[in-house]
């Protein structure tokens, strides 16, 4: 498989790039700071093995949100989720920071419009963040410098986020008298409701360190290991079937905060039936029993 960049390469699996070009033309349009250089404001990459590293591009304002990365990096993700041939998301950031959240020239504009309009743009961030914290591929946030308000939402919707002991983080809404409704759902999940009283209702930073201790972040790295990290964590994933893993993404969501009551246990019962009839579960169980690496394994080998 060629190692291809979206959108400006060539690839030899026209079928497989075609849906994905055609999320890039259906979002080209670009903000004015970016207009003079043309630049994309979410960049792509997919290697050999399926890892596709998504990039937050703006770097000249620490990859803040405005609508144009919001609509692309929406679509881009649900493009990744469809593609089979994707087996892992690495979301990062160009440039000093992860992500500083809102861009506050975007977030006057929107509140000039009239309430539907408003609206309507919360929901396309809101839909921005289901979208990341649902796709049937496991995510992987790579997290330095700067994570405030959005970029601590996006950290929380990846699977697995790894960070860099520098990184600090904020939820400094309330400062600015708002409120980070949009991300709450997947933040508070994330570091329990206790912590996010301290965090939401002070909006003061804390640190990589505390950013872990309450389970934003699962490592810290130092010494500069971030991508050595990022890249040993998605051998890992590599690992694993591709369909269990999204089998799995499903059912934490359907476990979480449930009561192993009849009904559940039921269902819970029909997905490892499932999972055990499919052809890749009974490659893996042949694999194992013979002793082998199972096909997915010899794939990115």
């Amino acid at each position: 498989m060629p190692r291809w960049r979206i959108p400006n390469t060539e690839c030899s699996d026209f079928e497989r790039l075609a849906p994905l070009a055609h999320v890039y033309r259906a979002t080209t349009r670009v903000t004015n700071e970016e207009a003079s250089g043309m630049t994309e404001t979410v960049l792509c990459d997919i290697d050999q093995h399926g890892v596709a590293r998504v990039t937050l591009n703006r770097p000249q304002l620490h990859n803040a949100f405005d609508e144009a990365l919001i609509a692309r990096l929406t679509a881009l993700i649900q493009a990744l989720g469809d593609d089979d041939q994707v087996r892992v998301i690495i979301i990062a950031g160009n440039g000093e920071s992860f992500c500083a959240g809102a861009d506050l020239n975007w977030m006057r504009r929107i509140a000039e419009q009239d309430a539907q309009a408003n609206l309507q743009d919360a929901l396309r961030l809101a839909q921005l963040m289901k979208v990341i914290d649902s796709v049937p591929r496991p995510t992987i946030a790579r997290i330095h410098g700067a994570v405030y308000g959005g970029g601590v939402g996006l950290a929380a919707c990846c699977d697995i986020a790894l960070a860099d002991d520098g990184a600090r983080f904020c939820l400094s809404e309330v400062r600015l008298g708002i409120v980070p409704a949009v991300i709450a759902p997947f933040v508070v999940r994330a570091i329990g409701g206790r912590a996010a009283r301290r965090f939401f209702l002070t909006g003061t930073a804390f640190s990589a360190a505390e950013a872990q201790r309450h389970g934003l972040v699962h490592e810290l790295v130092t010494n500069g290991g971030l991508d050595e990290a990022v890249d040993a964590t998605a051998a890992q994933l590599l690992r694993g079937g591709p369909l269990a893993l999204g089998r799995c993404k499903r059912l934490i969501a359907q476990v979480s905060d449930a009561q192993p009551d009849n009904d559940l246990m039921q269902r819970m019962a029909h997905e490892i039936a499932e999972a055990r009839a499919s052809a890749e579960g009974r490659e893996g169980l042949d694999a194992f029993l013979a002793k082998r690496p199972p096909r997915w394994v010899d794939d990115v080998q």
